[in-house]
């Protein structure tokens, strides 16, 4: 199993290297970090621009070969260089990430493993109320884009806290100004406001597994190993929990991957609507001033999140479907 990680590892370093070379190389080409001195009043000389531009490594007039690989010797070092507005891109990056971790992790876990457990009780349910109504409800999941489903919750939260009187849901940043007297009410307080982002990430990643599970689910149910259990002795509900569920899940951990990938894509429009200074607002708000450091930076941060992604999902295939490691 250790040649087979090795190798998934190996292939997929390339793959990131040239990911985070792309990005870089488009986001120089494509941004104009020029624009935001043309804006100023009064408008600094051309030389002055040039020599700023230059010292941070932005100048458009740069050849983009030299402009990537001073940027390519800094990451190696563990440097992404300087915004521009001449700060230094790493100390902003890792407070960000840890912003967005918080609001991403707990939402992608509940969403995850509620998904694969109510797809797979979908499954064993097929053609009966149960399974129509999880159908039902994940399409509409699938349906309905991050953005739209997050004003949606803070819809509903408005109205419920009109209903009660009380302000019960909140969701604008992580934490109310003022509202942490104490160790209890500064969690109480950031609880209320990591809820509803949550509940939105968690649903999206419902919907993404519980579909998907589903499948895998019902390409199992009738296969011969699982029929085998059953005339040992095994009872229907432990035949498929210990063998059928085990088999169903090893594709899932493939496609926990690409569900990583709309993990990242849904936090960014959360953090925008919720108000939420992570990564992701800082990705787009970057985008917009034309900042080529702190877009490279966060892509490249998000490739590295993708690759270990990668790595998770090779580890679970290895324990979960037996024929890796026995191909040691």
């Amino acid at each position: 199993m250790a040649a087979f990680l090795l190798g998934r590892l190996a292939s997929r370093l390339v793959l990131a290297v040239l990911a985070a070379s792309l990005a870089y190389a488009l986001a120089a080409a494509a941004l104009d970090p020029r624009a935001g001195f043309e804006g100023r009043a009064p408008r600094p000389p051309e030389a002055v621009v040039d020599a700023r531009l230059t010292a941070l490594n932005l100048n458009d007039r740069t050849p983009l070969a030299d402009r990537y690989l001073v940027w390519a010797e800094g990451v190696v070092h563990g440097d992404f260089g300087h915004t521009s507005d001449g700060e230094a891109v790493n100390a902003e990056l890792w407070r960000r990430l840890g912003v967005s971790f918080r609001l991403l992790f707990l939402g992608a876990v509940l969403g995850s493993v509620l998904g694969v457990l109510l797809g797979a009780y979908a499954a064993v349910r097929r053609g009966r109320t149960a399974d129509r109504l999880i159908s039902l409800g994940s399409y509409l999941l699938l349906a309905v884009p991050v953005f739209v489903l997050a004003v949606l919750l803070q819809i509903a939260a408005s109205r419920a806290n009109r209903a009660m009187g009380v302000q019960a849901f909140v969701w604008v940043g992580e934490a109310t100004p003022g509202a942490s007297d104490g160790v209890i009410g500064g969690l109480a307080d950031r609880a209320r406001h990591l809820l509803l982002p949550t509940v939105t990430i968690a649903l999206t990643q419902l919907g993404l597994y519980c579909r998907y599970q589903r499948a895998m689910m019902l390409d199992v149910l009738h296969a011969d190993f699982v029929r085998t259990a059953r005339a040992k002795g095994l009872r229907r509900r432990s035949a498929l929990l210990r063998h059928g569920l085990r088999v169903a899940l090893t594709p899932v951990t493939t496609y926990f991957v690409y569900a990583f990938g709309l993990l990242l894509l849904g936090g960014i429009h959360t953090e925008k609507i919720f108000g939420w200074h992570g990564a992701g607002e800082w990705l787009v708000d970057s985008v917009a001033r034309g900042d080529v450091n702190v877009v490279a930076a966060i892509v490249c941060v998000a490739v590295c999140g993708v690759v270990l992604a990668g790595l998770i999902s090779d580890v679970l295939q290895g324990v979960l479907d037996p024929r890796v490691r026995a191909a040691e």
